[in-house]
């Protein structure tokens, strides 16, 4: 069995917008993940504590390195895998109906589950594989959250999966409390500092003209993390999709990034880093 918890961000940042983040982690590594994860927190002093990037302040910054060192040691060794998905905001969509626009959240969110772990290349031995997802707290009720869940069993009856035998059964699409799931805790910790430095979050000043102690404090834990991911991938560019040469690394890759660009956009520069004041064109990619 796969275990997937699934949690998102910002639906709307300065320059990018629309995280999701997931773990990964396959039943025969599920209890020594969970034990070396709440080891480090008992050790650290947080035990009882939900680890979260909100809560990152002078007196959590040191311990929640330990804990990001853990959790990429177990990366490392394969023994779970995290995606971050998102949108830069300068690609917008183009020719979307209103229909289209209200249901973005599960529309990305489909695609993420889908595609990011590439769960179809996860099987090559073809025994059948049961995925358990779990996400954290839906904005979704009624009808909205039915069809989302409808969408996601979905998957069982696409050619790939039912080639790769890749299977979520009814009942294993749950909403969950990310304060009882620890994976979910130090995946939070990840997205909420991929989403920080992308937004440029680490630049905000004050009245007074001055960064504050926790922004500063946030920036170094992101160097800390970034700093791990590069010892996995040499050369990791934060803002863009992280190349493979192989479609089977969208599964085997411990860490990957997926900056998600639609098929047609119009391009707004009013949105990139190095925009000016003036008003930008727009430029329709066919």
């Amino acid at each position: 069995m796969y275990y997937i918890w699934t949690d998102e961000s910002d639906s709307t940042g300065k320059y990018y917008a629309n995280f999701y983040g997931g773990i990964l982690i396959r039943s025969e590594h599920y209890e020594e993940v969970l034990q070396r994860l709440s080891a480090i927190v008992r050790e650290v002093g947080l035990e009882g504590e939900e680890i979260k990037w909100q809560k990152v302040n002078e007196y959590t910054e040191e311990r929640y390195k330990r804990i990001m060192d853990v959790l990429f040691e177990l990366l490392s060794e394969g023994k779970a895998k995290i995606r971050i998905f998102f949108r830069h905001r300068q690609y917008k969509a183009f020719e979307l109906n209103n229909e289209q626009r209200r249901h973005e959240y599960q529309i990305l969110y489909y695609h993420f589950i889908k595609n990011d772990f590439g769960l179809i290349y996860s099987n090559p031995k073809g025994k059948s594989v049961r995925v358990r997802l779990l996400i954290d707290d839906m904005p979704l009720k009624g009808p909205d959250k039915d069809s989302f869940l409808k969408a996601i069993y979905h998957l069982n009856d696409l050619m790939q999966f039912q080639k790769a035998n890749i299977h979520i059964q009814n009942g294993d699409v749950a909403e969950v409390d990310s304060k009882k799931h620890l994976p979910l805790q130090v995946m939070d910790v990840v997205l909420g500092a991929m989403c920080f430095r992308l937004n440029d979050k680490h630049k905000e000043r004050g009245i007074d003209g001055k960064r504050a102690k926790r922004n500063i404090v946030k920036e170094r834990l992101y160097k800390h993390i970034s700093k791990r991911i590069f010892e996995l991938h040499p050369g990791f560019n934060i803002g863009m999709t992280t190349p493979i040469t192989k479609k089977s690394d969208l599964w085997e890759e411990p860490y990957l990034h997926w900056n998600f660009v639609p098929k047609r956009f119009t391009k707004d520069k009013e949105f990139t880093k190095h925009h000016k004041k003036e008003t930008a064109p727009y430029n329709l990619h066919k």
